[in-house]
């Protein structure tokens, strides 16, 4: 049997608005169609991790405690939607600390993929910055830039995933056209 394949998702900017150190759980919000997409990608029966790059954390603007809230109100708004997050691997390094894990480096996937036993290779990337692009090239995963957060800005300065969409719901829309060679049903009017 085949390990289960995985989706590496950005946070900010691509599954809730993006808010710039976002430090209070009162500012995050969920972008359009961000459920449909999650909820598409499950039915898929792919896993869903979170990868996310929080220098916020080492700068000083919010603390372990202020983001553990925001991750706990984030699953929680997931699963009233029957959606759970296999987890969320956060690096709290600032760009100038050279450390293994801050995107674009692998490190936080490879971590993600040893506890959750599954082929970084063989993972969809989806995200909204030239790190996520990067990252998933790094891997050797199929990627996706969306319009959301900052990803219409890099777009137009010429960073260019695998395929190009409007939002996580247009990325597990193309995910379902790429798996139907699986024998996967797409369900998509959830």
């Amino acid at each position: 049997m085949k390990p289960q394949r995985f989706v590496l998702l950005d946070r900010d900017g691509t599954l809730i608005a993006e808010r710039n150190y976002l430090a209070r759980v009162e500012e995050m919000e969920l972008l359009p169609n961000t459920l449909r997409g999650l909820r598409l990608l499950r039915d898929l029966g792919l896993g869903l991790i979170v990868l996310t790059n929080q220098s916020g954390l080492n700068r000083g603007y919010f603390d372990e405690a202020a983001l553990e809230e925001i991750h706990a109100y984030l699953r929680r708004q997931l699963a009233d939607a029957g959606i759970e997050l296999a987890g969320i691997y956060v690096c709290p390094h600032t760009p100038d600390e050279g450390c293994a894990c801050r995107k674009p480096e692998p490190g936080l996937a490879h971590r993600a993929a040893a506890e959750c036993n599954f082929d970084a290779e063989e993972s969809f990337v989806i995200g909204d910055k030239r790190c996520d692009i990067e990252l998933g090239k790094r891997l050797g995963a199929t990627t996706f830039l969306v319009r959301t957060g900052y990803g219409a800005q890099c777009e137009q300065e010429g960073v260019r995933g695998d395929y190009t969409v409007a939002d996580v719901l247009g990325a597990a829309q193309v995910i379902c056209d790429l798996m139907r060679d699986d024998n996967k049903r797409c369900i998509t009017d959830r």
